[in-house]
């Protein structure tokens, strides 16, 4: 649960401090790794009242823990919500909330472009259980709208979408939502709060797979849910617990460390995106490239509406298409063929293959998801190095 913060702090202080709290017992400025499944209680009377809810403190990891709190306030606060439940992984995240908000019998209008296994979700998995979805490009907000049925309860949807890179109004879908009675609950991992804050514009719920920008160096695996108000944080808390999404704590330690160096990572990570964007622009091999700081970009004046900058993942296909873009992801050095992204290293892969190989192919084409797509998570190598290696991989493709 978050505490109190000052708002007028920048995004560097918070990062650095916020959930950073100097341990009371030993002085320690870095908060601890409590690596304990259990928590001893000072009599029988305070057992009982820890579990009645009276008194705070800790009775078991899966219940809660000072490291994991730790993080759950440095990324709620970071976000600008009411408090944060940390998760093992970001499916676990989306998991969670589905199963917090939604029954049988109700409907998800959801981004037809997103994370191929969060979508399987909802397709292979909560379908099984009489919850319905209607999956749009929810970069056309009439479609949103359209979509929307008496028993819809959840708007969800990633922007910039994984992997077309599409942007979605967040104002107004959020509008969109509740009008109808839903939550709009978005998936905030490609931009991080350093660069996009949906709260800010009408969102419910936040998650984050924080494996990417939020840990930022491709160690851990780890998830986020930020909640806009208590009650919502209270009805998801249960099922956070009894599903045992907990995250360890461990993990915790790993990405309130990284969270200290986010607001760096991700803007030198940018600024090496936006030039890398700019020569493959004018390559003439490249048949398009979807870049938010791009003024090519279709939904280029969104982004700037509710961005704080244009983030470091991209997605361009060859005039060759699959065979070239093969060519390149076979011949780069200096970029890692690997799939993930917002790590501090350069990863490139192909979506249609490997993160959405899952999705039907009609599915994916209608998404948008060519077979030539090639996704490109920019890092903090330095800039020449990069375009270089790409120059060079382009020859011959």
């Amino acid at each position: 649960m978050s505490k109190e913060t000052d708002d007028k702090q920048g995004m560097f202080t918070k990062a650095i401090h916020a959930g950073q709290h100097t341990d009371p017992h030993t002085g320690a400025v870095v908060m601890p790794i409590y690596q304990s499944s259990t928590f001893a209680f000072k009599n029988a009377d305070h057992g009982a009242a820890l579990f009645k809810g009276e008194v705070p403190g800790y009775i078991y990891t899966r219940i809660s823990n000072p490291t994991i709190e730790a993080l759950e306030e440095s990324v709620s606060t970071l976000e600008g919500g009411w408090g944060g439940h940390a998760t093992s992984s970001g499916l676990s995240a989306i998991l969670v909330t589905y199963m917090s908000l939604l029954n049988a019998g109700d409907h998800v209008v959801a981004s037809d472009s997103q994370y191929g296994p969060s979508r399987l979700m909802l397709e292979m998995q909560l379908s099984r259980f009489g919850i319905a979805s209607t999956f749009v490009d929810t970069s056309n907000t009439p479609a949103v709208a359209a979509a929307m049925r008496p028993e819809t309860k959840i708007v969800y949807i990633e922007t910039p979408a994984n992997p077309t890179i599409k942007i979605t109004d967040l104002q107004a879908v959020a509008n969109i939502a509740h009008s109808g009675g839903a939550k709009l609950v978005v998936d905030n991992t490609f931009l991080s709060p350093v660069l996009q804050r949906p709260i800010e514009h009408g969102a419910d719920v936040v998650v984050h797979s924080m494996t990417k920008f939020i840990n930022g160096h491709a160690d851990v695996v780890a998830g986020m849910i930020v909640v806009k108000d208590e009650e919502v944080w209270r009805a998801m808390r249960p099922v956070h617990t009894t599903f045992g999404a907990t995250q360890d704590p461990h993990q915790a330690f790993l990405v309130l460390r990284g969270i200290k160096t986010l607001p760096m990572r991700v803007r030198t990570a940018q600024d090496n995106a936006m030039k890398l964007a700019r020569v493959l622009e004018t390559h003439p091999k490249v048949a398009w490239i979807r870049y938010p700081g791009l003024e090519s970009h279709p939904q280029y004046a969104i982004g700037i509406k509710q961005q704080d900058g244009p983030g470091a993942l991209m997605s361009f296909e060859l005039r060759g298409g699959l065979t070239a873009g093969k060519h390149i992801m076979d011949n780069v050095s200096v970029m890692t063929l690997a799939v993930s992204l917002g790590g501090i290293e350069t990863l490139i892969q192909h979506p249609a293959s490997m993160t959405h190989a899952g999705m039907a192919p009609e599915s994916r084409e209608t998404a948008g998801i060519t077979d030539g797509l090639v996704r490109i998570s920019v890092g903090c190598e330095d800039y020449a190095d990069l375009e270089a290696d790409l120059l060079n991989a382009l020859e011959g493709s």
